[in-house]
């Protein structure tokens, strides 16, 4: 939701740059002139992706997707998830007495990243 906003004030920032109304922006799209001013208001929190198109096309804006490789996003998962896994056995160890050094942790971590990736996705992903 913090990037459609972010999305929605740019392309009201670039209404204004154009010196464009409302009005004149949703007679251009063919939306309604509520619709308009709900979304580049911030007030539509979830607006359609259609809806977000037909205004940065009309504002001469492109709305471009990046995406980071597959492979990056599950190295980026399984870090996360090695680092909760951790978290879970440092904290039973302390109860115990008998804590991890960082070192150690990190070295937990590292080793959970690798039997993470090279298991299954369903292990990797779920909660």
């Amino acid at each position: 939701m913090a990037r459609a906003m972010n999305i929605q004030s740019q392309l009201d920032r670039r209404r204004r740059q154009l010196g464009l109304s409302c009005a004149a922006l949703a007679a251009q799209t063919g939306l309604g002139l509520r619709t308009v001013q709900r979304v580049l208001s911030g007030e539509e929190t979830n607006p359609g992706i259609t809806t977000l198109q037909s205004i940065a096309t009309c504002l001469g804006v492109s709305l471009r997707i990046e995406q980071e490789s597959a492979d990056a996003v599950r190295r980026r998962q399984a870090r996360h998830k090695s680092r909760q896994l951790a978290a879970i056995v440092q904290g039973s160890s302390a109860l115990e007495a008998q804590a991890l050094s960082a070192a150690a942790v990190r070295k937990l971590e590292d080793r959970m990243v690798k039997d993470l990736l090279a298991g299954s996705a369903r292990r990797l992903w779920a909660k």
